[in-house]
């Protein structure tokens, strides 16, 4: 009797997410990345897109399903230039978290000088946005300090990362980095007056969108009394303030009930990056003293 592969075993679904993701880095469609794998569009879209109103993306996959996907190269298909967006976006958002140059380099099989290129290019090969992409899933939460990069150097990095106005990686959604019509999600209100608060009160550096909301916001209040103007000002500072501290508290409510912090920024509404940026900017004091 053959056997079926469909009841091989299930495993963690994450890598096989983060390999496809890499290959789209690279300009490879999801449905490229199905032909390739000798499987399903279904198997490769599940991976990646929440489907229908209570279900999210797949957690486990099958292990020949996964190999599957594994064996899918972006040299063997990207023999072509790609648009450099993402990887852009990811370089900046290293040297926002204080990786210098010289150290990105190596991380990606490149000459450090060659960092410094790809953030101006046109354009880029496809195995070099893949690259990049693969470092940006290691290196995006690691503190550069833990690996030999002198203070000096950081602070120097993120002085430089903060006066171009590059974005963070808790700024950025996996699903929407390589998208160029896709904006940084700074604050999680982005776009909003709410998110121009967010901004001032965290010593976020300004988003343009932001910029625009509330001198909108100015606008529509400008025929007030000044009284009742500067009231709502100060109710939209409290507002603000509020969310991202309550945001670090309600999430440190789920993690402690053992749910995974990705689950944990389903259920508040936010993306995992922004989430865990809110966590370092309102660290658990109470606990911290303790």
């Amino acid at each position: 009797m053959s056997s079926n592969p469909s009841k091989g075993p299930l495993i963690d679904a994450e890598p096989a997410r983060r390999h496809v993701r890499n290959l789209m880095a690279a300009g490879v469609s999801v449905v490229r990345i199905a032909e390739h794998a000798g499987i399903s569009f279904a198997v490769v879209s599940g991976l990646l897109y929440t489907r229908g109103p209570n279900r999210g993306r797949a957690e486990k996959i099958r292990l020949h399903n996964a190999r599957r996907i594994f064996s899918v190269r972006a040299e063997n298909i990207v023999t072509h230039y790609v648009d450099p967006t993402g990887t852009r976006r990811r370089l900046q958002a290293l040297m926002a978290n204080g990786w210098p140059q010289t150290r990105l380099g190596p991380h990606i099989g490149r000459h450090p000088m060659y960092v410094n290129a790809l953030l101006t290019q046109p354009r880029i090969y496809g195995v070099t946005a893949v690259a990049v992409a693969a470092a940006y899933d290691r290196l995006w939460n690691q503190d550069p300090r833990q690996h030999a990069v002198r203070v000096g150097t950081y602070k120097k990095v993120r002085g430089v990362a903060r006066a171009h106005g590059w974005a963070p990686p808790g700024a950025w959604d996996d699903d929407t980095i390589d998208d160029p019509a896709a904006h940084p999600e700074w604050t999680g209100y982005c776009g909003t007056d709410r998110g121009w608060w967010a901004h001032t009160n965290d010593d976020i550096p300004m988003c343009a969108r932001c910029e625009a909301a509330h001198a909108q916001w100015l606008a529509d209040r400008r025929h007030l009394p000044p009284v009742e103007r500067f009231r709502q000002l100060g109710l939209a500072k409290g507002a603000a303030s509020n969310r991202g501290a309550n945001l670090a508290h309600d999430a440190r409510e789920l993690l402690s009930y053992g749910v995974a912090i990705e689950q944990a920024a389903e259920r508040l509404g936010v993306t995992r990056q922004h989430l865990q940026q809110e966590l370092i900017r309102h660290p658990d004091t109470e606990r911290t003293a303790a």
